[in-house]
């Protein structure tokens, strides 16, 4: 039996996984064994009677940044666990996460996320352990332990029997480069709004086309972005 896919989270916090981890799909998947998660904390690693995983920026400067030596024995603590997972740094100078970065690592041996604090991580560990910089925004949180989860999320879920219907990946956003088009359901006719009667007559053609006009006009409305990269992409 081959192993499931781990991923270890090393963290001042560990009490906060799995958190939403813990329930919907990637929750049941975790119950099932189709994946593993792990937590380390940085203050086993330590080696003084404080437990200290950190110290004063070099060159001074506000706050605090983790110290390379604790670092680094976790991440290697890790890499034990997990040897041929994917050390990656939560950052917010990280390359951007994306869909294609969560399929991407959807295929990988396993992940080792380094949830930072403080000011960040003392650079010479990130070299060292060549540890992949991931950002999930444009944005500064407090620490990395949420930016993980939301990394996990997407990527568990792209994993072989987590998501009951293949066919639902397939039709997500991003997936063809555009942003989704809009759901409707039952009641036929909310207060005043009724469903898209072409989604109603039966033509599979006509609700294919229909889902893919809506999708590149949301697409162009709401990321402009995305939608100069799908025109260029199906230039004629």
């Amino acid at each position: 039996m081959t192993n499931p896919w781990r991923a270890v989270c090393l963290t001042l916090f560990p009490d906060l996984f799995p958190g939403p981890l813990g329930i919907s799909v990637t929750g049941a998947a975790l119950q099932k064994g189709l994946w593993e998660l792990k937590t380390l904390n940085f203050r086993d690693f330590t080696n003084d009677k404080h437990r200290s995983v950190d110290d004063s920026p070099a060159g001074g400067g506000a706050g605090m940044v983790m110290r390379p030596d604790v670092a680094a024995r976790t991440i290697d603590a890790a890499l034990d666990l997990a040897p041929h997972a994917r050390p990656i740094y939560m950052s917010p100078r990280g390359k951007p996460f994306n869909q294609a970065m969560a399929k991407e690592l959807s295929q990988s041996q396993g992940l080792i996320l380094l949830c930072g604090r403080f000011e960040g991580v003392d650079e010479r560990v990130i070299k060292a352990r060549r540890l992949q910089e991931v950002s999930i925004g444009d944005f500064v949180m407090t620490g990395g332990e949420m930016a993980a989860m939301c990394l996990l999320d997407a990527v568990v879920r792209l994993r072989s029997g987590v998501v009951g219907s293949a066919e639902s990946l397939q039709e997500e956003s991003f997936e063809q480069g555009l942003l989704e088009h809009p759901h409707y359901t039952r009641p036929r006719e909310f207060e005043g709004q009724p469903i898209p009667e072409v989604l109603l007559a039966g033509n599979h053609e006509h609700i294919r086309q229909w889902r893919k006009e809506r999708a590149k006009q949301i697409t162009k409305e709401r990321r402009p972005d995305l939608w100069n990269i799908y025109k260029k992409a199906h230039a004629s």
